[in-house]
């Protein structure tokens, strides 16, 4: 009886010490870097390393560890297993002044098109982008009549319209780096994120 207690005993010491919650930051596939902040009624810790752990006791105390691929592999699996995929990434170009597409672009339209619609759920976020050449505000509008252009025809092949958004960045996120009025054509782009 008494090494009966004493192994109860040990089993709710152990219990005990055990993390009420455990939260490892993955890394993005993209390589960008990311960070979550876990904060319980006693203290906050901000975890920003790929494979850093972060332990919850059931007192509230937060405890960081460095772990890897292989131990979140191993003990992870089956999460890892059902994720969903990460998002898809697509880049169609534009003729000067207009949404009209370029030709290498409108032949690879439909392969993506195929390829977003072979992905369940989820939305597409359509990102209209301008080179340098002409005023910011018309280089907004700009991009925005090629973001919603690439919208109608994502809606066209059967997208719902809820699934769908459509914004401009203008010229505030270039692909290339240019000065004032500078014709980059790589700049004239929209970018189809399927998430």
């Amino acid at each position: 009886m008494k090494a009966l207690l004493m192994a109860v005993g040990f089993l709710a010491i152990l219990a005990g010490c055990a993390p009420a919650t455990r939260v490892t930051l993955l890394p993005q596939p993209n390589g960008r870097p990311s960070a979550v902040e876990v904060k319980t009624a006693t203290a906050t810790q901000r975890v920003a390393t790929p494979y850093e752990v972060a332990s919850v006791s059931r007192s509230g105390g937060i405890a960081l560890e460095q772990s890897n691929a292989q131990e979140v592999q191993r003990r992870y699996s089956g999460l890892l297993a059902v994720q969903p995929p990460g998002d898809e990434r697509f880049m169609l170009y534009f003729v000067v002044g207009g949404s009209m597409l370029t030709s290498e672009s409108e032949a690879t339209l439909s392969g993506i098109l195929s390829q977003a619609v072979a992905r369940p759920g989820g939305e597409i976020l359509v990102i209209g982008h301008t080179d340098r050449v002409g005023t910011v505000s018309s280089n907004d509008a700009l991009s925005r009549q090629r973001a919603y252009a690439i919208r109608e025809m994502l809606i066209q092949r059967g997208f719902s319209p809820l699934r769908v958004r459509a914004i401009g960045r203008g010229e505030r996120e270039p692909a290339v780096q240019t000065a004032d009025e500078v014709d980059e054509p790589r700049n004239r782009r929209v970018e189809i994120v399927v998430r």
